[in-house]
């Protein structure tokens, strides 16, 4: 059974209630709100998601409408993790941003059996192509892109969590977060793509979520072995994507820097990043906005690999 199985209004009634229990990502999560917005969002972005009613639950969370006078003029809605509020409260119409952002902050600060670290990362032939990135940098464009266009499976748009013993890359295969003028470029790209409604003057501008696609969502436990290492950025005038090898010495530092938990897991996070990167290439990589070519040029370093 899967979430599209619900009617709007049955899906109201059991988050209203009880909750619904189904598996986000690699992990279930039971989500509970009395917000009737959720429930739409949800079949937007999560239609093919397992329910779960039955399995353990890793993330309990509910999205409440704050009290007080806040109830009648401009609504504000709260995240809650098994009772504890992390975030202060957003206008209630950013209860789908809010829902993604908190299950990124489940994952990284409690999610210790693997490395976390601060990346896209989507996998083709076998391998994972794993995109760390500051904001602004267009990773998630482009990660976009290559599950869209160029037939890559998507483990995940925000955190690449990575088996310390194996140095194999878990999936965690979730909507893409897209922003501002990436909203429109990625509707662009294909038609049919699932995107859930855009929100606006969020914290980080419009936000749109892209569905995962189903291939994807059903291989969630499927694996990817180390590949390639690749910093994008986006850069004006760089004739279509130009190619930079870096050395394992500086891209270990930075993935040490963009991890959530190295610190925590000391010589684990030590090792999981060693031996990812000792069977891995690295690159920076500057495109100029055209994804065709920088997927072909993606597409054809993974297969060198």
């Amino acid at each position: 059974m899967t979430l599209s199985d619900y009617s709007l209004s049955q899906l109201n009634s059991r988050l209203s209630g009880d909750g619904v229990c189904f598996r986000s990502g690699r992990f279930v999560s039971r989500i509970r709100s009395p917000i009737t917005e959720v429930a739409a969002d949800l079949l937007r972005v999560y239609s093919g998601a397992e329910v779960c009613e039955d399995q353990f639950v890793d993330f309990d969370i509910e999205l409440l409408p704050s009290g007080g006078y806040r109830r009648f003029y401009k609504p504000q809605v709260n995240f809650s993790f098994n009772g504890y509020l992390p975030f202060q409260p957003l206008p209630q119409e950013q209860s789908l941003p809010l829902m993604e952002w908190g299950l990124n902050w489940c994952v990284s600060n409690h999610f210790q059996q693997a490395l976390v670290i601060h990346a896209a990362v989507v996998e083709k032939y076998g391998r994972a192509l794993i995109l760390p990135g500051q904001p602004g940098a267009g990773k998630s464009t482009l990660c976009a892109a290559l599950v869209s266009v160029g037939g890559f499976r998507l483990l995940s748009d925000e955190l690449t969590i990575i088996d310390c013993h194996s140095a194999q890359v878990l999936p965690n295969p979730r909507p893409i977060s897209l922003k501002n003028k990436a909203i429109d470029i990625v509707a662009g790209l294909q038609s049919g793509l699932n995107l859930s409604r855009t929100v606006r003057d969020t914290q980080k501008g419009s936000v749109a979520l892209l569905q995962a696609p189903p291939g994807s969502v059903a291989s969630w436990n499927l694996t990817a072995s180390p590949g390639l290492i690749v910093f994008p950025k986006f850069k004006a005038g760089s004739e279509g994507g130009t190619l930079q090898e870096l050395s394992k010495g500086e891209t270990f530092l930075q993935l040490a820097n963009q991890s959530f938990n190295y610190p925590i897991l000391a010589e684990q996070g030590f090792n999981a990043i060693s031996r990812h990167l000792d069977q891995a290439q690295c690159y920076r990589f500057d495109y100029d906005g055209d994804l065709t070519a920088a997927v072909d040029a993606l597409d054809g370093l993974m297969q060198d690999v």
